[in-house]
C-alpha cells in the first residue's frame, strides 16, 4: 500500500510546469498636475491692461486738447494784429497819390510861387501825418533804396543796366511797400541794378581785336 501510495501522482499535475513566480514590478509615480490659475490674478492683470490703454487714451486727448487752446490763442492773437490788414491794404492808395503829387512839382520850381509852396507844404503836412497813423498802428513803410534785391519784400519790375550800385541791389523804387508787424501788406515795386554785360567774343573766323596778324605759309610749288 505505501509503494502504491508513493507511485501515484496527484490529478491534474501531470506534464505542467511550474510557473516561476515574477515580481510584481513597483509603480510608477502619478504625474504632477499644474496648479490651477488664480482667478484673481487674472482679473488683476486684466485690470492693469485696461487701466494703461485709458492712461494712454488720457494723456493723447490732453495733448490733443493743449494743442487746440495754443491754435485757438494765436488765432485770437493775430486776429488782434493784423485786425487792421485789410483796411490799411485799402488806403495804401492814399498814400501813393501824395507821393505822386509831391513827385509832381520840380524840386527847382517849387519856390517860383507862393500859393504853389502853400500847397505843397500841405501836401507835406498831410502825408507826415498819413505815415504817423500808419506807424501808430504798426505799418511800416518799406523804402528798399541801395539795399539788396529781397524777393520775399520786394517785386522786380525791370533791371537798370551800367549802375552805379552793386548787381542785384534796388537802383529805383517805382512804389513803396508796407509791411504790418512781421505780415508783409504790399511788397515794394522796384528796378534792380544790373552790370554791364561782358563784351560778346568775335564771331567764328574773324580774327580777335588783340591777336597778332601771322603771315600765311608760302605755297610750295609742284615738282615737274
Amino acid at each position: 500500500m505505501t509503494e502504491e501510495n508513493e507511485n501515484e501522482t496527484p490529478q491534474g499535475a501531470e506534464g505542467e510546469a511550474a510557473e516561476p513566480v515574477v515580481p510584481e514590478a513597483a509603480e510608477a509615480p502619478a504625474a504632477e498636475t499644474p496648479p490651477e490659475e488664480d482667478p484673481h490674478a487674472v482679473r488683476i492683470v486684466e485690470l492693469e491692461g485696461e487701466v494703461a490703454r485709458m492712461r494712454d487714451q488720457l494723456l493723447r486727448a490732453m495733448a490733443e486738447t493743449e494743442n487746440l487752446r495754443k491754435r485757438a490763442e494765436r488765432q485770437v492773437e493775430d486776429a488782434h494784429r493784423y485786425a487792421v490788414a485789410g483796411f490799411a491794404r485799402d488806403i495804401l492808395s492814399i498814400g501813393d497819390n501824395l507821393e505822386r503829387a509831391l513827385d509832381a512839382i520840380p524840386d527847382d520850381r517849387r519856390g517860383e510861387h507862393e500859393l504853389l509852396q502853400i500847397l505843397l507844404e500841405g501836401v507835406i503836412a498831410v502825408q507826415s501825418d498819413f505815415l504817423s497813423v500808419l506807424s501808430a498802428h504798426k505799418i511800416e513803410r518799406l523804402d528798399p533804396m541801395g539795399e539788396p534785391f529781397d524777393p520775399n519784400l520786394h517785386e522786380a519790375m525791370y533791371e537798370v543796366p551800367d549802375s552805379d550800385l552793386p548787381n542785384g541791389s534796388v537802383a529805383h523804387v517805382m512804389q513803396a511797400g508796407y509791411r504790418l508787424h512781421d505780415r508783409l501788406l504790399r511788397a515794394a515795386r522796384v528796378g534792380v541794378a544790373k552790370s554791364a554785360t561782358v563784351q560778346a567774343p568775335s564771331a567764328v573766323g574773324e580774327p580777335a581785336a588783340d591777336a597778332p596778324a601771322t603771315d600765311a605759309p608760302d605755297k610750295e610749288e609742284p615738282i615737274l
